[in-house]
């Protein structure tokens, strides 16, 4: 994945402030999404978000069918209204909200043995259950790479050791991150 630009960079978190903004002040999605220059790109983006150094929410998506400023748009506006593990954001926390956007290259299968602690980012795949992890994460929570695997298990509702299983699928991605507490 080539590095953004500066001015890339911006436009992505700028283009990801205006969607909460507009999700959680509005009650609607930014129209039209611009779709010019980086926004045209297509790959996986997670948008994460954090109040107060805690993660608020996080929602993504794993493929690029759409262009990146519409999956932007649609990823910052559910990880604030939308993550079913917290409430839906309030207007008054907009101001406090850190907002870190993870570009992710393809997925490829990988053998438990490849994977890098702090570069790679997990989808392990099971019986139609799956589970990702972001690279970061893995750092986060200062994990090594076998309990990097059962965590991912775990967020699939799968056993901490499904991944020793061989129809278990390992799929590892890279991500690029863009973050404004960075």
């Amino acid at each position: 994945m080539p590095c953004l630009s500066d001015a890339d960079r911006k436009t992505i978190l700028d283009l990801a402030r205006q969607a909460i903004t507009e999700a959680v002040c509005h009650g609607r999605l930014i129209h039209p999404i611009p779709q010019s220059g980086i926004l045209e790109r297509r790959c996986g983006v997670f948008v994460s978000l954090h109040v107060k150094g805690k993660l608020r929410g996080c929602i993504g998506v794993i493929d690029g069918r759409e262009q990146l400023g519409e999956s932007i748009v649609r990823c910052a506006a559910g990880a604030a209204l939308e993550d079913p593990r917290f409430t839906p954001m309030k207007p008054e926390e907009v101001g406090d909200v850190e907002i870190e956007i993870s570009l992710m290259t393809p997925l490829e299968l990988m053998r438990p043995e490849e994977i890098e602690i702090g570069t790679h980012g997990l989808l392990v795949e099971q019986g139609g259950r799956r589970g990702l992890l972001l690279p970061q994460v893995a750092l986060e929570h200062h994990l090594d790479r076998e309990r990097f695997l059962e965590e991912t298990c775990w967020k699939a509702g799968l056993a901490r050791e499904a991944w020793k299983n061989p129809d278990t699928k390992i799929y590892g991605f890279r991500c690029e991150i863009v973050s404004e507490s960075k």
